[in-house]
């Protein structure tokens, strides 16, 4: 396994990535893994080495790098909280897919990659893979959202009104109890994809809470739904990803 960092150009700046790939020149799919509310920890890490385990090019983007190196101390308790919604409430649908560009492009001019892209993202970047699959119908194959927040706010760049133009396979697994996803939110996804033709597949994992993917999550990790969603998503980049190679 070979794994570095390195700094993506966006409209923005300068975007710090972690990257882990399979020994060897390559080329392979690319993977975006989007980082949820808490940000860049060892903890994505693993889960970026995972992907690349498969044979996957899988990059991690900080996508907090407009506001410096952030990270957050959760023992520190209430206002370490605070501070991590106010700053992750600031990453809009809009600035995530300049940072899209940014890699889409990179990857355009980078040897060792090759074929459609992959991305998969967890509650505040749920939204994010599934705006992007819209707004990249062409790049991305094989897009996974686990208990995304915002999916649906309405206004008509709301994540499941671009993902409407969608060409790649989407996965979408949702929480059974999730007061931050209104379950409201399923039936409407379900509508608006369903009427566009959109080659998805939804489901809510019984017995699961929001989170319940992240190892380090303590109660709310369940294995089994956990290991599930990796089962699901590499078999997708398989038949998305591999097959344009």
């Amino acid at each position: 396994m070979t794994e570095f960092n390195l700094d993506v150009t966006t409209p923005d700046g300068e975007m710090d990535c972690f990257v882990a790939h399979p020994d060897g020149d390559g080329p392979w799919p690319a993977v975006i893994l989007y980082m949820d509310v808490p940000g860049i920890r060892e903890e994505l890490r693993n889960f970026t080495r995972r992907i690349a385990e498969q044979g996957y090019y899988a990059v991690l983007p900080d996508l907090y790098y407009r506001d410096g190196k952030v990270r957050f101390d959760l023992s520190k308790g209430e206002e370490e909280l605070q501070r991590m919604f106010k700053i992750g409430g600031e990453l809009t649908v809009a600035r995530v897919m300049r940072d899209t560009k940014g890699m889409l492009d990179w990857f355009d001019g980078n040897d060792t990659v090759t074929g459609k892209v992959g991305c998969i993202g967890y509650c505040m970047s749920g939204q994010f893979v599934i705006a992007a699959a819209g707004d990249f119908p062409d790049q991305f194959g094989a897009i996974a959202s686990l208990y995304g927040t915002r999916i649906v706010f309405g206004e008509e760049d709301s994540p499941h009104i671009k993902a409407k133009a969608a060409k790649g396979e989407i996965y979408l697994g949702f929480a059974e109890q999730d007061h931050f996803v209104p379950e409201s939110d399923h039936a409407t996804i379900k509508e608006v994809f369903d009427a566009a033709g959109v080659n998805y597949t939804m489901e809510v994992h019984p017995d699961t809470d929001h989170g319940f993917c992240f190892p380090e999550r303590g109660p709310m990790y369940v294995e089994d739904a956990a290991e599930k969603v990796w089962d699901i998503f590499f078999d997708m980049c398989d038949r998305q990803l591999k097959q344009t190679v």
